[in-house]
């Protein structure tokens, strides 16, 4: 049963559509273009490397400008487009990311890669966000987890179907290709959502002033943010470095690589899907389970990593552990944001980006300091176990009534 920590902010009329199946399903080939171009990155790390002629934990680094894109454009876009109608805003959004990937497949070197990787993770966060609020808008309230679960189950798929070939085909084609891969996918997914998804309206009476001054001005949201922020960095600081670990660490050969990223994707396939199932029984538990489970598994991954294919199922669970996180940490950040909920639908996305910038910049530290491949496995457990007090506190303040 759900606990006195998971009230729901009731979500906005319902808009009418013959076909929100349908409509949902558009919206999350936005997640799959977004999961496939944000991940490939890291399943053809070495390649860039190599292409851009810089060491591979530098290379990491355009992991972390793509993030803190996404960091920097969530509450700037958040903001100015608070009024503006949400279908339009989602093609505009889409149109934004092929440019930057077509400008990342040109960039003739580290610097410009760098800049274009984070000018394109600043429409990230944003679709997320608004995909989420049409989505919960089409069905029923009660129906909300499975219809924020369908938009984000995108992304998860892409990390079965999209990234494994997007690598393959990094790869074998040469790693540019794999974000012009990335720029055709944003322009088929802004024709689809000009096609299957209704008009949705934005709330004309909208301000980005206030909607900022009510969410940062709630305790509970900064607390919310702070676990997708810190907890859930352990997740990057292990799949940013993942081609590495397969061959170096686990002997395996650089072929093998694909397969270790499709269990990743399965993971997050699997994870999304019962998140879903979870947020009907408890948002917060199901958050702490996650991280404790989390905790526990980055442990495994750390003593399995020398072992090659007995790395394959511990991959496999340590992203459904952290999807599970994800979507019930985007639904718990719409309820806590008030009347703020485009940016309470859309920071959930910019704090996870921010986990993806510290989690691949602390795996690249320890790795340069000469801990190896696998010591970013330790650095996780230690972000998920700061992700789990900081539930604990956020239940603290919630009992004490200083939320």
């Amino acid at each position: 049963m759900p606990t006195d920590l998971d009230a729901v902010t009731e979500p906005r009329p319902a808009v009418e559509s013959r076909r929100p199946g349908v409509s949902i399903v558009a919206l999350s080939v936005g997640g799959f273009t977004i999961g496939t171009t944000e991940f490939m990155t890291m399943g053809v790390l070495p390649e860039i490397a190599a292409g851009v002629d810089v060491s591979v934990p530098t290379a990491g680094h355009v992991i972390s400008a793509y993030a803190l894109g996404v960091v920097v454009g969530v509450p700037i876009l958040a903001f100015f487009g608070a009024a503006l109608a949400r279908r339009g805003l989602l093609v505009g959004l889409m149109g934004a990311y092929a440019a930057f990937n077509l400008l990342s497949a040109a960039a003739p070197n580290y610097e410009v890669l760098a800049a274009a990787r984070f000018l394109d993770g600043l429409p990230h966060g944003a679709y997320f966000g608004v995909a989420s609020l049409v989505a919960a808008s089409l069905v029923l309230p009660q129906h909300r987890g499975r219809a924020v679960a369908g938009v984000m189950l995108g992304l998860s798929v892409a990390n079965v179907v999209g990234v494994p070939l997007a690598t393959f085909l990094g790869q074998q084609v040469g790693w540019r290709s794999t974000y012009l891969l990335g720029g055709l996918l944003a322009l088929v997914t802004a024709a689809m959502v000009l096609a299957l998804v209704p008009a949705v309206p934005g709330d004309p009476a909208a301000s980005g002033r206030k909607e900022a001054r009510e969410f940062f001005g709630s305790l509970q949201v900064w607390l919310t943010m702070a676990v997708g922020a810190v907890g859930f960095g352990g997740m990057f600081a292990v799949y940013s470095y993942i081609a590495k670990t397969v061959t170096v660490v686990g002997g395996l050969d650089k072929g093998t690589v694909p397969f270790f990223v499709l269990a990743l994707g399965l993971g997050m396939v699997v994870g999304t899907w019962v998140a879903g199932e979870l947020a009907s029984w408890s948002v917060y538990r199901s958050l702490i389970w996650s991280g404790v489970i989390g905790v526990l598994l980055m442990l495994v991954y750390f003593v399995a990593a020398p072992h090659g294919w007995l790395l394959l199922p511990v991959a496999f669970a340590v992203t459904a552990a952290g999807s599970v996180l994800v979507i019930n940490l985007q639904l718990r950040l719409m309820d806590v944001a008030g009347g703020a909920v485009t940016l309470g639908a859309a920071m959930n996305h910019a704090a996870l980006n921010a986990a993806n910038a510290l989690g691949a910049w602390l795996g690249g530290v320890v790795i340069a300091a000469g801990h190896g491949y696998r010591a970013p496995a330790l650095v996780g457990a230690g972000l998920a176990v700061v992700g789990v007090l900081i539930l604990l506190v956020s239940a603290l303040v919630h009992r004490r009534g200083t939320a």
